[in-house]
């Protein structure tokens, strides 16, 4: 009798236990993703929202995600590196450009005729970083570093097919080192991030805009100019824009080992190439609501594009000793970037062949 009510209190006790057990076990965290892209946008749809259901999926539904497109809990793109440094949302995707000279050695990749294809040129990002300038995002957990397909110039007015068509046209420009290609290029440069570009486009404040053609469709781009200046890839791309999506250290810390895993296994240099190949994916879409708004595409042959390169090649030397002033090597921190960029590029095209 005593021993089967001693058996009968033990299987109580670990009655009692075993849901807190399980439930340590299973512990769900949910993460706040914000960002500055529209929601019917290629990078929310087809980026954003499929890395979150990715993450989902391989946490086997323990973290959850609450996603905020269009700057939905509020502040600036600007704002939004420091939101995720200071907690107020766990994840973000963003420019570091959008904050001038804060994040100065990633810049290199923004110069121009650097790129090659978004996905090499993304993977060649993630690795400069973690050797060139490892404290560059410190106050962060970094998940992924990609740049977007080559930039297309867009006006609303006149067309674009030589240097000397960009005389005195209002151009919108993204960065620091993007807005002083356009003003070697002859252009005013006016600097704004990309969900104002609609608006300076219908009230004329600006002439134009340099953006990707798979962002075109979002900010209405397709309907606001008429004219688009793209160039043959032989001869090179003409900019592209750095991205950085991270997460508050103190949130990534705070996971179980496991879910800090799964992080882990989407983020890096792989995770890095994905995001740059699926937003150039998005080029063709874009490109496409341009024909259908019957607007005019022009290419720049390679052998015109010479003269833009020769018209924007001072903004090398003048980053490289930016760079020194800065107390880094900035004639190594180019030359690594470029060759990063070439051997990731052939490594692609080797895996293609």
């Amino acid at each position: 009798m005593i021993k089967r009510r001693s058996l009968l209190k033990s299987s109580a006790a670990v009655a009692l236990a075993a849901p807190a057990i399980t439930g340590f076990a299973q512990q769900t965290v949910t993460l706040k993703f914000h960002t500055f892209m529209a929601p019917q946008s290629n990078v929310w749809l087809n980026m954003h929202k499929a890395w979150m259901n990715k993450v989902e999926k391989d946490s086997g539904g323990r973290i959850k995600f609450e996603a905020y497109p269009a700057m939905q809990l509020g502040g600036t793109p600007v704002q939004l590196y420091d939101q995720a440094r200071d907690g107020v949302v766990d994840i973000i995707w963003t420019l570091p450009g959008n904050t001038a000279g804060r994040f100065p050695r990633v810049e290199v990749f923004e110069l121009p005729f650097m790129m090659t294809n978004a996905e090499a040129t993304s993977k060649a990002y993630w690795e400069y970083v973690q050797t060139m300038a490892p404290d560059e995002f410190k106050e962060t957990q970094l998940i992924a570093l990609q740049v977007h397909g080559p930039g297309v110039i867009h006006t609303a007015e006149k067309p674009v097919k030589s240097v000397a068509d960009m005389k005195g046209l209002k151009m919108r420009a993204p960065t620091r080192q993007v807005t002083k290609l356009m003003a070697a290029l002859g252009a005013i440069p006016v600097g704004m991030p990309l969900p104002g570009i609609p608006d300076a486009l219908s009230k004329g404040t600006i002439s134009g805009a340099v953006i990707p053609w798979e962002v075109v469709p979002a900010v209405k781009v397709n309907e606001l100019t008429k004219f688009h200046a793209e160039f043959d890839p032989a001869g090179g791309c003409l900019y592209t824009t750095t991205f950085v999506m991270s997460m508050n250290k103190a949130k990534y810390d705070s996971l179980p080992a496991d879910l800090k895993k799964v992080i882990d296994n989407n983020s890096g240099i792989e995770t890095s190439g994905w995001l740059g190949k699926v937003q150039q994916e998005g080029d063709a879409a874009g490109r496409k609501s341009a024909i259908d708004h019957n607007n005019t595409i022009f290419t720049v042959s390679a052998a015109d594009a010479q003269e833009f390169r020769s018209k924007s090649r001072a903004l090398e030397v003048e980053w490289a000793e930016d760079m020194n002033k800065r107390g880094f090597d900035g004639k190594k921190l180019l030359e690594t970037a470029r060759a990063l960029i070439e051997k990731h590029t052939k490594a692609g095209a080797g895996k293609k062949a």
